[in-house]
């Protein structure tokens, strides 16, 4: 039996980078790429690497071009982490585990480093075809806080709830991290929204820059814990403006969240030291009337468009810039 377990990437639309700081998000799955994992059985345990995991090159600069996409480490050690996370989660809750052995392999079309979740992704397929293979249930509030221990506390890696919420859950979720209900409960409280509310979307990404998640929130969290009024009024800000599309959306008006969108960027530049080419991309994107932010840490964009006329001027707009614009298909 063969085992084919997908995940998508994911945009946050308003209210992130506040996931990790018990704020309010909003985010919706994409389906338009995906990390797929498959796993069968066979005598040893074996994790075949992929595309991101090679060591052989043309030369020098196709070494350095791999680099900038899928750094050091490539993506077996995702995989490693996250058989690692599920085997001490089946101890920790006294599941017994059958003796069989299996190959894993993965592959993924999603845009590296641009803030799309690309390796959550692959964590998330990774556990889906673990629960198959030894018919283990994890509850679903409960598995996003497993993905997210798999980066955490194994590959140390900063990242937030929000990215494994949707891809648990897909669709689009809003998702209220408050303090008391984390801690009491361990994970947040999750409200599904019905897609068919939102307004035109675009997403836009490059592959000419990137700033991965560990570069781009160097020292937030630090200055969070730290209690600095101005971090924390942006935490504050970035989970009004969740809410408050939150209510707009379910009211049947979710045309108007665009200037919450261009609100939650303006906070962040704000707040964070911000590549020029991240901020032209928002500043063109702006220009020819779309809204614009961040999907996720940079690299990628998300925003309203009013009409076709206005996203094909994004188009005209980004593509000579080496961006690639598209419809995300949620459903």
């Amino acid at each position: 039996m063969i085992i084919r377990s997908i995940s998508y990437p994911r945009a946050g639309l308003i209210g992130n980078p506040s996931d990790g700081y018990f704020g309010k998000t909003i985010s919706f799955i994409v389906r338009n790429f995906q990390a797929e994992v498959l796993l069968y059985e066979s005598p040893e345990l074996e994790i075949l690497s992929a595309k991101r995991d090679h060591s052989l090159f043309d030369g020098i600069a196709q070494l350095a071009q791999d680099v900038r996409l899928f750094g050091y480490y490539g993506g077996i050690r995702l995989l490693k982490a996250t058989i690692k996370c599920f085997f001490d989660y089946c101890v920790e809750n006294q599941i017994e585990l059958h003796d069989r052995n299996f190959t894993i392999r993965y592959k993924s079309n999603i845009p590296p480093q641009v803030g799309m979740a690309g390796s959550s992704a692959i964590i998330t397929a990774c556990m889906r075809a673990l629960m198959t293979f030894y018919g283990v249930t994890i509850p679903q509030p409960i598995l996003p806080g497993l993905v997210l221990g798999v980066e955490n506390e194994e590959l140390k890696i900063p990242a937030g709830l929000q990215d494994r919420v949707i891809q648990t859950y897909e669709g689009v979720v809003y998702m209220d991290f408050n303090k008391e209900t984390m801690n009491s409960q361990g994970h947040g409280i999750y409200e599904e929204l019905d897609p068919e509310l939102l307004p035109p979307l675009y997403i836009a990404y490059t592959t000419q820059l990137s700033e991965g998640t560990e570069v781009f929130h160097n020292d937030i969290r630090g200055r969070f814990e730290r209690g600095e009024e101005k971090v924390l009024d942006a935490m504050r800000q970035w989970a009004e403006l969740a809410h408050a599309a939150r209510d707009l959306i379910v009211a049947g008006r979710g045309e108007e969240i665009g200037p919450l969108l261009d609100a939650n960027f303006d906070i962040r530049k704000s707040l964070y030291k911000i590549s020029k080419g991240n901020i032209r991309m928002v500043d063109i994107a702006r220009s020819v009337g779309a809204t614009a932010k961040f999907t996720g840490s940079g690299g990628a964009i998300v925003g309203t468009y009013g009409d076709e006329a206005t996203y094909r001027k994004l188009v005209a707009a980004l593509e000579p810039l080496g961006m690639k614009v598209f419809k995300p298909r949620i459903v």
